[in-house]
């Protein structure tokens, strides 16, 4: 792991895998976007922290998800420090029950098993009409960006540098990404087309880079993430259960799935899609003797 500058006391951690930014209060004392994940990524944070003499006084979260909130807790307990987080999301984390609502598909004990790290006391809540929120003495601007999970936002250090979360991906991802999550892909692709208004110096993708401009990219999301739901509307035929789908999807789409846990992941990732396929009039949901079963809308000729 190293640190990237980014701008003024904006800098990041380069996890390998993510940015985790930061904002340096002074030489000592730093805010965290994020926290990361425990599992990969929490000893090398660690190692980094310690190394630097940093002492984490507050994080200020994106959104609740275990690859951005993971070291939440951990932290806390270890440097007693504040963490702000959206109002939706930090129910969710409050414990492992709120967790279920949202991984509904798996027991409480896989809940526990693969999410628990996401369990944490959040002290600040952040409301869905902020547009900012203060934190140790420093004002963070707030832009809600919510569908790649309920409440995600973008956060805006004083030094002009807006960290975007999940709400875009870059194009390595892209280049290796074969179906990307959103919680509600309608609502995410509204809060891509939103970034078009943001004018700031420096903007962060968790996964990953540091970017000037974002014009580009985000069309190029756009289209990346349209272009996947038209791949999974093509692999439907005739009436087909979301389980066939899925079935479908797995072979076209070239996925392994060689766990329980992974199974429930591909589920989750899906799902949105033939939700916004169904939202959009592209597939009909239907009962057909005791199934709900897809397939594609008959568009008729004028």
């Amino acid at each position: 792991m190293e640190i990237k500058e980014i701008k003024g006391n904006t800098f990041c951690i380069d996890t390998g895998m993510t940015y985790i930014p930061f904002y340096k209060i002074n030489h000592e004392e730093i805010i965290m976007l994020d926290s990361g994940w425990a599992q990969g990524e929490r000893k090398g944070i660690d190692e980094l922290l310690l190394k630097n003499n940093f002492k984490v006084v507050a994080i200020i979260c994106s959104h609740a998800h275990i690859d951005h909130v993971g070291n939440n807790a951990y932290l806390k307990e270890k440097y007693n420090c504040i963490i702000a987080m959206p109002s939706y999301e930090a129910l969710i984390c409050s414990s492992t029950v709120n967790l279920k609502l949202y991984y509904s598909s798996q027991t409480l004990s896989d809940v526990l098993e693969h999410f628990g790290d996401m369990v944490c006391e959040t002290d600040i809540m952040i409301l869905d009409n902020q547009d900012s929120v203060t934190v140790c003495g420093v004002k963070f601007k707030i832009i809600h960006t919510p569908g790649h999970s309920p409440a995600h936002i973008c956060i805006t250090t004083p030094d002009d540098v807006a960290y975007l979360g999940d709400s875009l991906i870059s194009y390595e991802v892209m280049r290796g990404a074969k179906m990307p999550y959103a919680y509600i892909l309608s609502v995410d692709l509204l809060s891509k087309l939103k970034l078009y208004d943001l004018k700031y110096s420096k903007y962060v993708v968790a996964h990953k880079g540091i970017f000037d401009d974002i014009t580009g990219l985000i069309a190029d999301n756009i289209s990346f993430y349209k272009d996947r739901a038209l791949r999974i509307y093509n692999v439907i035929d005739g009436t087909m259960t979301m389980e066939d789908i899925l079935k479908a999807v797995i072979i076209s789409f070239n996925i392994n799935v060689k766990s329980k846990y992974r199974y429930t992941t591909i589920v989750r990732m899906l799902r949105s899609y033939v939700e916004y396929l169904n939202e959009t009039g592209m597939v009909v949901l239907n009962m057909d003797n005791g199934f709900l079963k897809y397939s594609k809308a008959v568009i008729l000729d004028k």
